[in-house]
């Protein structure tokens, strides 16, 4: 946001991240995000809110944050050499209008050997990505073979898109 020219306030609130079974996984990343949303928009008095929730999905399995060290481990085992999708569910609710969308970007890691995975899970300690890495970080230039999509929505936000979107409110 700040490369966009935005002026922005990070606001972190305790919010539930639990969601009905149901739903898919764009369906999934919104009802994150709506939540989130909610939570702040009781907290605060702003005109604009911007949420945000960020998920892996590897074929049918939603992949959220690692609980450990042993869990983000065994989730970036799942993911070397395996093409996945990162998807970020967006609210943006602005005088009591709200607009909302899931970006959705493509990604394949390398093979990864267990000392990579080790040395990134010990070094950067990604326990708060959901996915167990953020492509930011060592483990994007290493490990990502390539993306099809957008690349801020991999590090957690499409800001083209919600600069696209404020733009229509």
């Amino acid at each position: 946001m700040q490369w966009a020219e935005i002026d922005f306030e990070i606001i972190v609130e305790p919010t539930d991240e639990s969601y009905p079974a149901e739903l898919e996984p764009r369906e999934v990343a919104v009802h994150i995000a709506r939540q989130k949303a909610e939570a702040v928009k009781h907290k605060i008095n702003r005109q604009t809110i911007i949420a945000a929730d960020t998920i892996v999905v590897l074929g049918k399995e939603i992949i959220g944050k690692p609980k450990d060290r042993t869990d983000a481990i065994n989730i970036l085992n799942k993911l070397s050499g395996a093409h996945h999708q990162v998807i970020t569910g967006v609210v943006i609710i602005n005088n009591g209008n709200e607009i909302s969308f899931a970006d959705v970007t493509d990604v394949e890691f390398h093979s990864l050997t267990n000392e990579q995975i080790e040395f990134y899970v010990d070094k950067y300690q990604p326990y708060d990505k959901a996915g167990a890495y953020a492509i930011q970080e060592w483990i994007g230039v290493v490990g990502i073979k390539c993306i099809n999509g957008d690349f801020y929505n991999v590090m957690g936000l499409p800001v083209s898109r919600v600069v696209q979107a404020l733009d229509t409110m």
